[in-house]
């Protein structure tokens, strides 16, 4: 009878050795943990700086708030003599102008004040990039608004009725661009006062696009 061969013993294999993607897969957790943690911690960061940023850019100087405010009264001034009808009819509106009335004898007391005011506005504040964006994107707003004047004037020294349904049109028409005038002075004003951005209809785009 023959005599029983024990095999030899067969060493243990190791599972990372057989199967090195095993092994890989086993660590993989505690990188992606730690990349999970960069991740989050740069998106904390940038999330933090736009806050910051976003809070910046938000707040508007005193400076600015009080020039910006200020030249919204140059389109009234200009075109004060629209509210010819709407002044002399309307008592509350005679209350609100007369503390201004000062200031309008001034400002049309020299026939080219409008003009050098123009220049002075468009080539000193808005071609000025000393003045902030907000400074200078008012100050347009209130210069497209006292070009738009120049519409109603031309209208007016066209057809000058005396009487009739013309003369209507023309009081309408008057009384109309006043109006809008004052709005716009108050509305512009107030918001600028308050650090706000006022954008008029008609002129914001047209502003929009002459400040860079």
């Amino acid at each position: 009878m023959s005599a029983l061969r024990l095999s030899p013993s067969i060493p243990p294999v190791s599972l990372s050795a057989k199967y090195p993607l095993l092994h890989f897969s086993l660590r993989t957790p505690s990188l992606v943990s730690r990349r999970s943690r960069n991740l989050n911690a740069a998106s904390t960061t940038r999330l933090t700086v736009t806050a910051k940023s976003n809070g910046s850019s938000d707040s508007v100087d005193a400076g600015d708030r009080i020039i910006s405010a200020l030249v919204y009264f140059y389109p009234f001034f200009d075109g004060i003599q629209y509210g010819k009808f709407v002044i002399t009819q309307f008592a509350p509106i005679q209350t609100l102008i007369q503390p201004l009335v000062p200031a309008i004898k001034v400002f049309k007391g020299f026939p080219l004040n409008g003009f050098l005011v123009f220049l002075t506005l468009y080539f000193v504040v808005v071609r000025n990039s000393n003045f902030s964006r907000y400074v200078r994107f008012n100050t347009m707003q209130a210069i497209v608004l006292d070009v738009l004047l120049i519409f109603p004037d031309l209208l007016e020294r066209t057809f000058n009725p005396r009487e009739g349904l013309g003369l209507d049109l023309v009081m309408s028409l008057d009384s109309t661009v006043f109006l809008f005038l004052l709005v716009s002075l108050i509305y512009g004003s107030s918001s600028c006062f308050l650090g706000q951005l006022p954008r008029l209809p008609i002129v914001a785009d047209a502003a929009d696009r002459q400040v860079l």
